[in-house]
């Protein structure tokens, strides 16, 4: 069945305008039409079923005929600190990672970060992630939408971490001390720091280390940016989280 992401007050019994971007998706790429199937969400856990009433060159909408709350979010909280990649890069971490569950994400500019960003780049890079957060979450059938943060450059971030509110720290490192077999299942949030193309400048990981976080290693290879912080994610929720 369609999904589709509305920011709008959704209940059954009304019926609702799609937003013109979402009704160009539908009619166009997805080739609905009136009385099609389909699933609206907007981010309150829920979804809402409906029917697809009309649908032409003025626009479409939905009927919505039940609200339904399926458990598809982790039990397994884990926010990813992701050195910012350039391009297509940053944009299959983010989407794989919310397939695979994270609660939030946190991009950050690192020393060895390829991509430098203007205030207005920057601006327009958070909106053009947060679709892509919201085109996997209608792909993977989540109703909450992971928060991408505003972005930071990490020397600023890291003093400001609310320690009281996070359980394990983890630093993604090819030399680190710990595997995942090492760590008792966590009952808190994890807060798990990937690097960008470049990896952690040596300053980066001391200042991480002495904040509290903990190298951990995924095995005796190095891994791309793109897929360091995906595998952990996977690894965590065979280990701990709902792959089993």
């Amino acid at each position: 069945m369609s999904r589709f992401y509305c920011d709008l007050t959704l209940a059954p019994g009304l019926t609702v305008a799609l937003p013109d971007a979402v009704a160009r998706h539908a009619l166009g790429a997805r080739r609905l039409r009136a009385g099609s199937d389909v699933v609206l969400f907007n981010g309150d856990g829920a979804e809402y079923a409906g029917v697809l009433e009309s649908a032409g060159g003025r626009g479409a909408s939905v009927r919505l005929e039940r609200r339904l709350e399926p458990v598809r979010e982790s039990s397994l909280r884990v926010h990813l600190a992701q050195g910012i990649s350039s391009g297509e890069r940053m944009d299959y971490t983010l989407q794989k990672a919310v397939e695979l569950g994270v609660a939030a994400i946190q991009p950050i500019l690192m020393r060895r970060t390829v991509v430098r960003l203007s205030e207005d780049k920057a601006q327009r890079r958070l909106a053009h992630w947060q679709g892509v957060v919201i085109s996997a979450c209608e792909q993977c059938g989540r109703n909450v939408l992971p928060p991408v943060a505003e972005i930071q450059e990490f020397v600023a971030w890291l003093p400001g971490l609310n320690t009281a509110a996070l359980g394990l720290k983890l630093l993604l490192d090819p030399g680190g001390e710990l595997c995942l077999r090492d760590l008792p299942p966590p009952v808190s949030p994890i807060l798990l720091l990937a690097g960008p193309e470049g990896g952690f400048d040596p300053a980066e990981r001391k200042l991480a280390l002495a904040a509290g976080f903990r190298g951990l290693r995924l095995g005796p290879r190095v891994l791309r940016t793109e897929t360091a912080a995906l595998a952990a994610l996977a690894a965590m929720q065979a280990v701990w989280g709902d792959f089993v």
